[in-house]
């Protein structure tokens, strides 16, 4: 049944040193997976398939690649620090990009479960392998006992019963007694594993399985239909960009010298980059040869912008994997810092790619009157983007439902109303803080209105007490309701300025006499022509003069 050699199997490095290089440091099930699969690539497997009992606490990896001898297994699965790439080679038999490096990725199937066993033949062999006790190891390490005086346990063929039917040649690692790695669901893994590897966009002919399903974009679907901008960099094209047929915007292009090709998009709410059901979420990742090897680049470069809560992506950056370099982490997941070609990356992203890209999204945000950037005040005022943003959450509550019979009429005048709704919640916040500011000033001066302006105050009183009988209302409308609080612009300024606002050239009665009109269409939420908001405009900015002058004592 085994194809074991006559002396047992053993681990070829000081116990104390394997466990210093990392067992614990692959903390993320992706990346414990990411390890398997990415052997059974450099394998030249076919297929991984995923096997997770969550009942029994044990998940098994099984690939069809070219499989280990016992040979193998002893002088390169067990031999920490073997690289593939010792003879110079960087690719497979079949011509594919190879992914292990360093020859220490295998730690990471030590970290998330008790016990692992390793299962493997080749064409010509029987099985071979053996199975590591994390707890004998940790006792072997403790007992400072050499590898000679830990050898690998025999293996229970019972756990692959289900496994071997058909296995002509491959890997099987079976895991037991997992570390609370299986909590999520099967389509949260397929997911997570669809956004970190490319393998299957790299060789058609390799397909990763989790209990039978295979992993593809379609576990992309929400992201996919939620995206609505596109940038490409260096004329990317995959699988994926052409699933993106929802996008509200042709997508744009970006070039570069730099080795580099992939994408950056974004989605229509920053909730769309959640992963339901788990603490992940879609980020601008950085690709080695079809696998993730930098997680979310852009926490190297935060722009403290809102976009980057709304934006996605994938670069790829094959030529960071050269012979005699390594420009990735003993963990893993993730790239030194300090490596030239990353830096090179870092530096294009943070001065070539982001800036049109943080500005072209504002400009297609605000055409189609959601929130933009509001740091970007070349093309709109914070005050103005504000009122923006008001009117943006406020249809919300009038957006008919996907299958509305009147969606698309609705969705119309919901789009037509969005530039004069912008003005007029500006102008209204203008009209509100001016003539409150007068309200406030006349107070503190202990000014009192003249006999004119009381007599119009208590026309107001009057029609206002009319009105809440009408709509037997009993309580106080109004926080005050002093004659203050009954007047107009008009009737303020002369208030505060005296008889001499009404003989100055320049005063603020003056200008409340033009702004009064078109201030009451305002009010009553009526819309406004070009020249009058133009006329609106232009006598704001004397009031608002006016306002600062007489409340700051000058």
């Amino acid at each position: 049944m085994s194809d074991t050699s006559d002396s047992a199997f053993q681990f070829e490095i000081s116990l104390s040193v394997l466990n210093h290089l990392g067992r614990n440091l692959y903390r993320n099930f992706i990346t414990v997976l990411g390890e398997a699969i990415s052997n059974s690539w450099d394998a030249d497997a076919k297929n991984v398939w995923i096997t997770i009992d969550r009942e029994k606490s044990t998940f098994a990896i099984k690939d069809d690649g070219k499989g280990m001898n016992s040979d193998d297994f002893q002088k390169k699965f067990l031999k920490i620090g073997y690289s593939k790439r010792a003879d110079g080679e960087t690719k497979t038999k079949s011509a594919r990009p190879f992914i292990g490096a360093k020859g220490i990725g295998k730690l990471a199937l030590l970290s998330c479960a008790n016990r692992i066993s390793i299962f493997s033949k080749t064409a010509d062999t029987d099985y071979t392998g053996g199975t590591i006790d994390n707890g004998g190891l940790d006792d072997a390490i403790k007992n400072d006992l050499i590898p000679q005086d830990y050898p690998l346990e025999d293996l229970n063929f019972e756990l692959i019963d289900a496994l071997k039917e058909g296995h002509d040649k491959g890997t099987i690692i079976v895991f037991e007694e997992t570390k609370e790695q299986l909590r999520n669901s099967i389509a949260h893994i397929k997911k997570l594993l669809a956004m970190s590897f490319r393998f299957t966009l790299l060789d058609k002919e390799f397909s990763i399985y989790v209990n039978g399903e295979e992993v593809g974009i379609n576990d992309l679907q929400g992201l996919i239909d939620s995206s609505e901008f596109l940038w490409l960099i260096n004329q990317f094209e995959d699988d994926y960009i052409q699933e993106l047929k929802s996008l509200k915007s042709d997508a744009n292009t970006l070039t570069t010298t730099l080795a580099v090709k992939g994408f950056i998009a974004s989605v229509e709410k920053p909730r769309h980059l959640k992963i339901t059901g788990t603490d992940e979420r879609a980020t601008i990742d950085l690709f080695v040869n079809g696998r993730i090897r930098e997680k979310n680049i852009l926490r190297h470069i935060p722009t403290q912008r809102i976009i980057e809560s709304y934006i996605y992506g994938q670069i790829h950056f094959d030529s960071m994997d050269q012979i005699g370099v390594d420009p990735f982490t003993s963990s893993r997941e993730g790239v030194v810092e300090d490596d030239e070609n990353f830096q090179a990356l870092l530096e294009y992203l943070k001065k070539e790619a982001l800036p049109p890209i943080m500005d072209e999204w504002d400009e297609l945000r605000l055409a189609r009157g959601d929130t933009g950037d509001d740091e970007n005040t070349k093309r709109k005022s914070k005050k103005d983007r504000k009122a923006r943003d008001l009117y943006a959450a406020a249809k919300e509550e009038y957006e008919p439902e996907p299958d509305d019979p009147n969606k698309d009429q609705v969705d119309t005048w919901l789009s037509e109303l969005r530039p004069d709704a912008e003005f007029n919640l500006s102008a209204y916040a203008d009209c509100f803080l001016s003539e409150n500011l007068v309200r406030k000033y006349i107070a503190s001066q202990g000014i009192e209105p003249g006999t004119g302006a009381k007599g119009r105050a208590k026309q107001w009183k009057d029609r206002e007490a009319v009105r809440k009988g009408e709509a037997n209302i009993s309580y106080p409308i109004r926080k005050t309701e002093d004659d203050l609080n009954y007047l107009d612009m008009n009737d303020l300024a002369y208030t505060a300025e005296g008889s001499k606002g009404k003989t100055s050239t320049q005063s603020l009665w003056t200008d409340a006499i033009n702004y009064r009109p078109v201030r009451n269409v305002v009010g009553h939420t009526g819309l406004l022509t070009k020249n009058a908001k133009n006329h609106l405009s232009l006598t704001f900015e004397n009031i608002k003069g006016r306002v600062r002058s007489l409340i700051s004592g000058k």
